[in-house]
């Protein structure tokens, strides 16, 4: 059945600025309604065609061309071209993110020219290959500030009728009478923060849709009078590792504490079984993910303490631990502790309740004490390692991790230009990073959604994003 008005139910209702390119779901779902990115992102890592309708690169991958589709137009009416691109670009390039930290986007391309050939053609300019490019452009959604100061105007199939960011409201409308299929002609999105009464909402009939309800406290019951949806996420949660001072400094020690967590335990005890345990630094459908088709590091006790052994384990480690972000953060925590103890390990737990302060702490300051939970989001390999891995780069999330091995791998990636080179490369990266692990791997989550039974055409994609088909 299609339903004319479509009512939802969200975590939260908001477009963020053009300046802040964000991973909340809530947030990318609305903004894959009403915007287009420039290229889209798929499952295993590659892309497809979006605002961006067909590209070439020179032989070297230094040299970029990218075409505007035709017919491009924005909600008020204004033709979409280069300009518009550009100028959303630079804005991002000179901004900051929501904990106050400059964009990485300004350090990818601090050497690369992005130009305008004309109003529909792009070039992307570099001294260095840099087919990353793709990666980084499935991350931008195209969007304009509407008179009223709204950041809600897009080229995407449906236009913002009214938005109230205060009120956690907004109505959405097709923007084309024709080639609608199963879309309904309005949608109505709401914020709730709660997931519990997410779903009370779709149970008394307020909504027809709830989104995220993996994060109700308790186990989720799949009641068989709605139709539910869930899909593995691209969001890794991991302990960031000290490598520069401490025990973590050497492989064996860090080795040793993955071998010393029940991941599956872990996933089926504090996520009831709405996660999957983890194997490298990304997930299974990241770029290279499935070329190398690892398994998670296996639980075993007699193994940690092994590697453990002659190491002093007599002084506390110092484990950090937001509240939130991840969810489940503090159980998490105990869970983690608990098994840490279980191979002779003893932990000081420090909490942190200021999440925004939590993340400049790790980031900028360093202060992780020995391991400090956090999550992973970008779906791009690329970034994941060029932010966090690398110790070229040395970038903000970076800990100190040093390997010759994972620095050369991935020197061969940041230099292949075609999809199956760029394959094989990050494949070598990430098997190299799951023999000699810089971090603590734990889980990928299951998101959730429900809906009526009587409607048809919901999809929940790895990251998060409800698509209407």
């Amino acid at each position: 059945m299609v339903t004319e008005t479509l009512r939802i139910s969200l975590e939260k209702v908001d477009f963020r600025q053009p300046t802040q390119v964000t991973d909340d779901t809530s947030v990318l779902t609305l903004k894959n309604w009403v915007f287009e990115p420039l290229l889209h992102w798929q499952s295993g890592g590659l892309v497809q065609k979006g605002l961006f309708d067909r590209w070439e690169h020179s032989a070297n991958g230094c040299n970029w061309r990218f075409h505007i589709r035709g017919g491009a137009v924005f909600h008020d009416g204004e033709v979409c071209m280069s300009n518009h691109i550009i100028d959303f670009i630079s804005a991002i390039l000179d901004s900051r993110d929501t904990f106050g930290m400059r964009w990485n986007y300004h350090r990818y391309l601090a050497h690369t020219q992005i130009t305008a050939d004309d109003h529909w053609n792009i070039t992307v300019a570099s001294p260095e290959p840099i087919a990353d490019i793709l990666d980084i452009f499935t991350e931008f959604y195209i969007c304009r500030v509407a008179a009223d100061g709204k950041p809600v105007l897009g080229t995407g199939p449906y236009r913002v009728m009214e938005f109230d960011a205060s009120e956690g409201r907004a109505v959405l409308e097709h923007a084309s009478g024709t080639e609608q299929g199963r879309r309904p002609q309005r949608i109505i999105a709401t914020a709730e923060p709660s997931a519990e009464k997410r779903l009370g909402q779709l149970r008394d009939g307020i909504v027809d849709v709830a989104l995220n309800l993996e994060r109700v406290e308790e186990e989720l019951h799949f009641d068989p009078n709605f139709q539910w949806g869930r899909a593995l996420n691209t969001l890794s949660i991991i302990y960031y590792l000290n490598c520069q001072e401490g025990m973590f400094t050497t492989a064996n020690a860090r080795l040793a504490i993955n071998h010393a967590i029940d991941t599956a335990a872990l996933a089926r005890d504090v996520f009831h079984n709405l996660a999957v345990p983890s194997a490298t630094v990304v997930s299974p459908f990241h770029l290279g993910a499935q070329e190398a088709a690892l398994e998670p590091i296996s639980y075993d006790v007699a193994k940690a303490r092994q590697l453990l052994e002659g190491m002093d384990i007599s002084v506390p480690i110092v484990l950090r631990t937001p509240t939130y972000m991840p969810e489940r953060a503090e159980a998490i925590t105990r869970f983690v502790v608990s098994s840490l103890e279980a191979v002779g390990l003893k932990v000081a737990v420090e909490v942190e309740v200021d999440r925004p302060a939590y993340a400049r702490q790790v980031g900028l300051d360093k202060n992780i004490g020995d391991l400090a939970l956090f999550d992973s989001s970008p779906h791009s390999t690329y970034r994941v390692l060029n932010d966090k891995i690398s110790s070229e780069t040395r970038a903000i999330w970076w800990q100190g991790y040093e390997d010759r091995e994972v620095e050369r791998f991935i020197e061969m990636a940041n230099h292949a230009v075609e999809d199956g080179a760029r394959q094989a490369a990050y494949r070598q990266v990430l098997e190299r990073l799951r023999e000699n692990p810089p971090w603590l791997y734990l889980v990928h989550p299951v998101q959730v959604f429900a809906a009526r039974l009587d409607l048809e055409g919901f999809c929940l994609n790895c990251k998060g994003v409800l698509d209407i088909e």
